[in-house]
């Protein structure tokens, strides 16, 4: 049986699927929830006291967009009456100065802003929206209040060669931290892959830039950079290992013990409306089915990383594997890491992987063509 996890540390909120934005790389999943499937702002309540007292420290209200309940300032207000560190995780539409300043007074202890792109053009067709020229205005409103601010650039290969322009936009906003987050290929983001991984060459002129910008920061703002998973030699840690770390509730109420789970087949999901968070935590199929270490196969039973990365990531193991036990495959030491570098040789026919760090091999975003884009508004 595996191990019970103590308690949970942070909750995930997922508060609705509708969003304004409607982004090629989006990891919500291929169907939607609709909003008359949504949790109504009693039942969220109760699950943020529930997280409390389960030992959880921070709630991250995400979506979709966040902004689209219009019970958010309540939401807001519930969590953090529970004694929650709050952080909003949001595109930035809709909200005005008045409502920015709402939500504050409301309690808010952190605001996460994504961006798509440094140019409005680029922005755009991620996006598939105008909102570029808004997030730029959202940030000039932060500036009067002293809550947390992190920035969020998803990295790919349409967008690395703004790179400098992203940095200006940090240091213009004062922000606390930045990630460059490189796409992660699970949900649309795993249906567009072609179009949207990076090349070799683009890959470490961006390592190469984002270590000497940490060194002109000099301590102002923390930079954060998330490797392509592909590119890494070992996978990353499972959301700090399956059902170890984090809770995430859908906007319907289906716990999960990451945002990707129901990608395997098979897993049983409790509902918050019919089983308390700690009962889900303790009890739930689907939190346990990986935790620990009776589930690994080989060469993760015996490898002496086991208890760092967890055997990766089992909904990557089940995308590109089908068997959501296998090693990652982006893992080195994986029987099928051939499949991930037969992806990446496709990848990297525009120029010699391994090539020495050069500037970027630019896309016309123009001419993008892309596959899949979410509607879950």
């Amino acid at each position: 049986m595996p191990t019970v996890q103590q308690n949970p540390l942070a909750l995930v909120a997922e508060l609705t699927h509708r969003c304004p934005l409607h982004c090629v790389y989006c990891s919500n999943p291929l169907e939607l929830q609709s909003r008359s499937n949504e949790l109504s702002t009693e039942v969220w309540s109760r699950v943020f006291k529930e997280a409390a007292e389960a030992g959880v420290l921070q709630a991250d209200f995400t979506g979709g967009e966040p902004l689209a309940r219009p019970d958010i300032v309540d939401l807001i207000r519930s969590a953090r009456a529970a004694g929650l560190y709050v952080s909003l995780i949001t595109s930035g539409l809709p909200l005005d100065e008045a409502k920015l300043e709402t939500l504050v007074h409301a309690g808010l202890d952190h605001f996460q802003l994504s961006f798509q792109g440094a140019r409005e053009e680029t922005a755009n067709d991620i996006s598939g929206t105008k909102s570029h020229q808004h997030k730029l205005r959202v940030l000039q409103w932060l500036k009067r209040y002293r809550i947390g601010l992190t920035l969020n650039f998803v990295i790919h290969r349409c967008n690395i060669d703004e790179l400098e322009e992203m940095l200006a936009i940090v240091k213009d906003s004062g922000a606390g931290c930045v990630e460059f987050a490189s796409v992660q290929y699970y949900g649309w983001a795993f249906a567009n892959r072609e179009k949207l991984l990076p090349t070799r060459q683009q890959l470490d002129y961006c390592v190469e830039r984002l270590k000497r910008a940490e060194e002109e920061q000099q301590g102002k703002t923390r930079i954060l950079f998330v490797v392509p998973d592909y590119y890494a030699k070992y996978p990353k840690p499972c959301v700090g290992g399956w059902g170890r770390k984090l809770m995430l509730i859908t906007p319907s109420g289906d716990a999960l013990p990451c945002h990707a789970a129901p990608v395997i087949p098979g897993l049983k999901f409790e509902n918050v409306k019919d089983r308390s968070l700690r009962e889900i935590w303790e009890h739930s199929e689907a939190f346990q089915k990986f935790r620990g270490e009776d589930w690994m196969q080989e060469p993760c039973k015996s490898c002496d990383r086991r208890a760092q990365d967890f055997g990766g990531c089992r909904c990557q193991a089940m995308l590109l594997t089908g068997n959501a036990a296998a090693t990652d495959p982006v893992c080195s030491l994986s029987p099928q890491r051939h499949k991930v570098d037969a992806i990446l040789a496709q990848i990297n026919e525009q120029g010699p992987a391994g090539a020495e760090p050069a500037s970027p091999i630019t896309v016309p975003v123009g001419k993008i063509e892309w596959l899949y884009r979410p509607n879950p508004s």
